[in-house]
Formats: structure tokens, C-alpha cells, sequence
């Protein structure tokens, strides 16, 4: 698996969203048959990399890649770091192995076969266009302890992205990151059996930054990505920052609970006072949002009287 990615990595350097390469040029710079590039770069399209072909000028990229470099990722996050080109989920093989994990271990991948979101929706994953990792917590309390700990990680993360000059962001209860109003992120919490009074959590998430045309007609939702930036963020820098802003406000959760962090969602929530629909398995709830409070709990307001709502089964909708 390692040696055919590299030899498709060697091919995505020499390939930019800026201008075509002959076939030729590749395969002399890689000591290569024109047959082996071609038969390459199909494969790659199978992994949702856009590339035009253009009979007498080459190749090029549909959108540009935003690759990780592994060694200084792994060199800046003081925790296990696990890096992939490809894997099935990245949720998923941190949940295979919580019992050999430390709070702030965090596995990255470049493409995902199978991620998915949350109600067992797909995760559109194409190679190397977006960020897509999962970090590990364990919390020495029983799963109550964690309620409202999705808010966190959204606060967490968007305030990384705000450190990278990112800003029109905004927060949709209960785990969605949203950019000039439509999504640029989501994040999936899944718990590891462990016994009653230790709590082990996979915190997984995905963000948007480069979404090729063939890809966003999958996702069923208006999505937006980091292309419309004067300049995109150095990917591994944003990991690192992410991780260290998450390992800081987790802990922070930890110690104090949601409290400290109402202010900052408050100021990024995108729905208070809007009408909105509670979706909630099997009803419905209509009314205006009113906001969270410190449990994490959604407020709607129906017929004058506020009700909070919690549940892993909620989604909520702007009416």
C-alpha cells in the first residue's frame, strides 16, 4: 500500500491546478511508460481527484490538493500521531484501538472509503482535498460527564481556524462549523465500550477546504470549502493547531464544564431567534431557537414556553 502511494504522490507533485503536463514529462521524470501514467492517473480518479486531460497539453489538476507532510506533523503533536494516505475511517480505526490510546492521540488520513457523519450519513471524502481526523479523550467519569462536549470541539476548532485568519465562520447546534452560511465542517463523537465509570471518546471531524465540482454534487446540503481565500492554509500547520486547541479546551471542559466557553458560542451561534424545525425521532418541534444552555442543551421557545432539547438524534433546520 505504502510503495503505491508513493508512486501516486510522485505523479499529484508534478500535477498543479495552474497548467497542464504532457504524459511525457511525467513518465520521464519518473522513469515511467506513458502506459503506466495513464493507467495511474485513472486510478487516481477513482479516489474523487479531478484531472483534466487535454489531447496536446497533458494533464492538470481540477482543483488544488492540499497534502499533509507527514514527518512535521508528527513531529509537532507531542501525542501518537497515526497517518494514512488511505484507510477505511479514521473513527473507525481509532475505536479499534482505544484501549492502547492517551487522551490527544490523533490519526489523520488523506482519503477515507467509508467516512461517514453523523445518522449514518456518507462523509464525501475525496484524496487529499480536505482534512479528515479523529482525535482520542478518555474521561475518568461515566458518559454523562461528556454531554455538551460537541459544542466544545466546534468552539475548539473554529477558533484554530480563526487563528489562521479564517473568518466569517459560524456554529449550528449541535456539531455543525458553518462559512458564510453554508457548511465547512462537521464532527462525529462515537464512544468506546469501556466500563461504567470511564468514559472513552472518538472525536472525529472533517472540514471542507478544497471541494472539486464532481465531489460537491454528492454532498446534499449548500457546503462551502477555502477556496475563495486569498490563499489556502498550510494543511499540517491547521492539523497541529487543531489538535493543540482541542487538547486545551477539552481539558478545560474537564475541569470547569461548558461554562467558559458559552460567551464564544454565543457570539458564532448562526440561529438564535430564528424559527426553526427540532427534528427529533418520532416529532417534530417548531418554534424560535433560542439558543444552548450549560448542559449543552438546545432552547426552543413554543407557545411562550422554552423547552431545552438533548439527544444524539437531533438535527436542527432554519424554518
Amino acid at each position: 500500500m505504502m510503495e503505491h502511494w508513493n508512486r501516486k504522490r510522485q505523479i499529484l507533485q508534478l500535477l498543479s491546478a495552474d497548467e497542464f503536463i504532457s504524459g511525457e514529462k511525467i513518465a520521464n521524470c519518473l522513469g515511467l511508460t506513458r502506459a503506466a501514467i495513464n493507467q495511474h492517473i485513472e486510478t487516481l480518479a477513482d479516489y474523487g481527484i479531478d484531472i483534466y486531460s487535454v489531447k496536446g497539453k497533458g494533464y492538470k489538476l481540477s482543483n488544488p490538493l492540499l497534502l499533509t507532510h507527514e514527518n512535521r506533523l508528527i513531529n509537532a503533536i507531542a501525542n501518537r500521531c497515526f497517518y494514512f494516505d488511505e484507510i477505511n475511517s479514521t473513527n473507525t480505526f481509532m475505536l479499534a484501538h482505544h484501549h492502547e490510546l492517551e487522551s490527544g492521540d490523533i490519526c489523520i488520513a488523506e482519503y477515507q472509503s467509508a467516512g461517514r457523519g453523523r445518522r449514518g450519513k456518507q462523509w464525501v471524502s475525496p484524496y487529499g482535498h480536505h482534512l479528515y481526523a479523529s482525535m482520542f479523550w478518555r474521561f475518568e467519569q461515566d458518559p454523562s460527564k461528556a454531554m455538551g462536549l460537541s459544542l466544545v470541539v466546534a468552539c475548539a476548532i473554529t477558533k484554530a481556524l480563526e487563528g489562521m485568519s479564517i473568518n466569517g465562520l459560524g456554529l449550528k447546534w449541535p456539531n455543525d462549523i458553518y462559512l458564510d452560511n453554508k457548511k465547512l465542517a462537521g464532527i462525529l463523537i462515537e464512544m468506546a465500550p469501556v466500563s461504567h465509570n470511564v468514559t472513552e471518546l472518538v472525536i472525529g471531524f472533517g472540514i471542507n477546504l478544497s471541494m472539486s465540482q464532481s465531489q460537491g454534487v454528492l454532498i446534499d446540503q449548500p457546503w462551502s470549502d477555502l477556496t475563495e481565500l486569498n490563499q489556502l492554509p498550510d494543511k499540517t500547520e491547521l492539523i497541529i493547531n487543531i489538535q493543540q486547541q482541542l487538547k486545551q479546551d477539552i481539558q478545560r471542559f474537564d475541569d470547569q464544564g461548558l461554562a467558559p466557553f458559552m460567551a464564544y458560542w454565543n457570539a458564532h451561534d448562526l440561529f438564535v431567534d430564528k424559527a426553526v424545525n427540532l427534528l427529533m425521532m418520532p416529532n417534530n418541534i417548531s418554534g424560535v431557537y433560542k439558543g444552548i444552555n450549560e448542559q449543552g442543551a438546545v432552547l426552543i421557545e413554543c407557545n411562550g414556553k422554552i423547552d431545552a432539547y438533548i439527544g444524539g438524534e437531533i438535527s436542527l433546520r432554519q424554518a
